[in-house]
């Protein structure tokens, strides 16, 4: 129900913002000038990623024509039933671009592993997780039940950022047990002062699911710095 209601309210506001001009192509940079405008700006850029990131191609005319016709009360050229046939069928074509994307990301993946464990200073576990030291440290190892403060950057194998604390230019802290077990058992085997690039397959990761900006079966990569241990 929030999303669904978000989703009605961003559309309402990009509605109020480009319903005048009807395109989404300016021949110049847009000036956003009021509260209003930019509101509307963040929340068309927040669904923009978000239909991005799930593949969905979409006519950005035809959108905004279909916003305002429901604002000014037109009818509809589509009946309620049409509505709900095409949204299950959108559904199934997303879902089937998911599952080859899928397929295609754990390949990917593998193939990366297999080449990246080859190279020198690399160690793999049993579980696949994959490491490499770039500095050693002397501090106190952490513990399951522990706290860690470390700094890291993200990043898909075809060199993607998805996170980063380094650019946010803040440490985050979390439990070890708290996070994906592809960092917990790499926390597990650090100390204060370590740090690694980690290579992290996408069973220990994220898996089939994928997470936000991660697609499906990723693998991922990790530069970690373990700041402190409580």
């Amino acid at each position: 129900m929030m999303a669904r209601s978000i989703l009605s309210a961003s559309a309402l506001s990009i509605a109020i913002f480009t319903a005048t001009t009807m395109s989404l192509k300016a021949a110049a940079p847009l000036e956003l000038k009021d509260f209003r405008a930019k509101s509307s700006y963040a929340i068309g850029t927040q669904i923009g990623r978000s239909f991005k990131q799930q593949g969905v191609e979409l006519d950005t005319k035809v959108v905004v024509a279909a916003i305002d016709d429901v604002l000014a009360g037109r009818k509809s050229p589509l009946t309620e039933a049409e509505v709900k046939d095409v949204f299950a069928e959108l559904q199934q074509v997303l879902a089937k671009k998911a599952e080859s994307a899928g397929t295609e990301n754990l390949k990917k993946g593998e193939d990366y592993l297999a080449a990246n464990g080859k190279k020198e200073g690399v160690k793999t576990t049993a579980s696949g997780l994959q490491y490499k030291v770039l500095k050693s440290g002397t501090g106190k190892a952490p513990k399951k039940e522990d706290t860690v403060k470390v700094h890291y950057t993200g990043t898909l194998i075809d060199g993607t950022k998805f996170d980063s604390s380094v650019d946010r230019g803040e440490p985050i802290e979390f439990p070890v047990s708290g996070v994906i077990p592809g960092w917990t058992e790499a926390l597990l085997l650090m100390k204060e002062g370590d740090k690694w690039q980690l290579a992290i397959p996408a069973k220990i990761a994220y898996g089939e699911n994928g997470q936000g900006p991660i697609p499906a079966n990723s693998t991922l990569l990790f530069d970690v710095e373990l700041l402190s241990v409580k």
